[in-house]
């Protein structure tokens, strides 16, 4: 399979401050057909498309649309979720450094299907260097006729605003973004209602990841059956993929969906460095599943991942070689949720804590058989009671990490360390 660069084309080929050097390139078509449309129009076109979220479980988009556009209110609102707090994802940022003006056409084009007409990018606040990008590209939309009063000569007007964040990895969760959107602690909310419903502002709301409205005027532009001959029946379209750690080849790579894993780390991205052994992979972000060098002949599709129990999520890909040990990185990821966790339920607050205790001692040399089995108990309750995603998912990579390499843990608990750790264990 061939790398296929469709939300990557204009990255580094284009200044991506301007609306004019975007519009050389085929930018706003996708626009101009939408404003011809009538709402239902252009949800029908994203539903035949195929078109799935880019960022988490990847519901299909048109069903967001729906629910908003059902709901009778005279405001409603677009949201981009810029805040990509997963640790090692970068194909956002390459996005919004590189073309933001796609990203900016995406949210309009959702604006018409639902009428609403204005808009917001809330981006992490580690993104401070962006913020000048950003508001130089919506300064000019507006100044040449593609944000604003009456875009294109229409009747439609839509603004985009953009809002920072303070680094909060909860405020991922779409809930939690809409409170800190509105000046408040950065805490999920009850669902329902949901925010097709009441979401930001108490209005209906449609949010989407930068990846997925990058795709939103390409399909509008070429068409639903342009976009199905891309990835696979299920998932079609391309993805971005962010591979980091131990290969030879870093960076941010897009294919169309149902890419090997195998065939992504050895023919693209060069194979391990320094001609290591293979020990472990993380495709999916922090919150997904540790798998060993055997089970990475498969598929990078939505469908596929989450049906062996992982997620695609927002497609980082973490490649881990033999000079690592197992314990340590589920250590350092059970650290961050502990960390990040943002206190409002018992199950997270104290969750995380108390799993990142009991694989610490592990880690130490002073645990014992019986902690594993605390270890399950304590990540099965958490799956089941946590209030949002946070809580829930960060039980995947220690529960992954337990099945998959079960005998590291053992070594471990037996004082029989494994080769990559010395007599006393590690300590994070």
């Amino acid at each position: 399979m061939e790398e296929k660069k469709i939300l990557l084309k204009n990255v580094g080929n284009i200044n991506p401050k301007s609306a004019v050097d975007y519009a050389r390139t085929g930018g706003f078509e996708g626009l101009k057909k939408a404003l011809s449309m009538d709402k239902d129009e252009v949800i029908k076109v994203i539903e035949e498309s195929g078109l799935r979220g880019r960022g988490g479980a990847g519901f299909p988009s048109f069903r967001k649309l729906q629910f908003a556009n059902s709901t009778e209110n005279d405001t409603k609102y677009i949201v981009c979720n810029a805040d990509e707090g997963e640790p090692g994802t970068n194909k956002d940022r390459m996005l919004l450094s590189g073309d933001p003006c796609a990203i900016i056409e995406g949210m309009t084009i959702f604006g018409k299907a639902i009428g609403a007409h204005t808009g917001y990018i809330y981006m992490r606040g580690e993104y401070t260097y962006l913020r000048e990008v950003i508001y130089a590209a919506i300064d000019s939309c507006k100044e040449n006729g593609y944000l604003g009063e009456n875009i294109m000569g229409s009747d439609f007007s839509f603004d985009v605003k953009l809002r920072m964040g303070a680094g909060a990895y909860v405020c991922g969760e779409e809930t939690a973004m809409f409170e800190s959107i509105e000046g408040k602690r950065g805490e999920p909310r009850y669902r329902p209602p949901f925010p097709g419903i009441k979401g930001l502002f108490g209005k209906p709301t449609v949010l989407n990841n930068v990846e997925t409205l990058a795709n939103v005027a390409p399909i509008l532009k070429n068409g639903a059956k342009w976009y199905r001959s891309l990835g696979t029946d299920g998932s079609p379209g391309t993805k971005l993929f962010t591979v980091i750690g131990n290969v030879n080849k870093r960076g941010v790579y897009e294919f169309p969906m149902g890419i090997n894993l195998k065939e992504l780390i050895y023919d693209y991205c060069g194979g391990i460095e320094d001609g290591r052994e293979l020990l472990a992979v993380q495709a999916g972000g922090a919150s997904a599943p540790f798998i060993n060098k055997d089970q990475i002949d498969i598929p990078l599709e939505i469908d596929y991942i989450s049906s062996a129990g992982g997620r695609l999520g927002c497609g980082t890909i973490m490649v881990v070689d033999d000079r690592n040990c197992i314990v340590d990185l589920t250590l350092n990821n059970l650290y961050f949720f502990k960390e990040e966790s943002c206190g409002k339920c018992t199950p997270c607050r104290e969750g995380t804590t108390r799993l990142y205790e009991l694989v610490h001692k592990i880690s130490e040399g002073k645990g014992r058989l019986s902690d594993l089995e605390k270890i399950r108990g304590l990540g099965e309750t958490m799956a089941n009671t946590a209030f949002c995603g946070l809580g829930r998912s960060a039980t995947v990579p220690v529960e992954s990490a337990l099945k998959n390499f079960p005998e590291v843990f053992e070594r471990h608990i037996d004082k029989d360390f494994c080769k990559v750790c010395d007599r006393e264990g590690r300590v994070l």
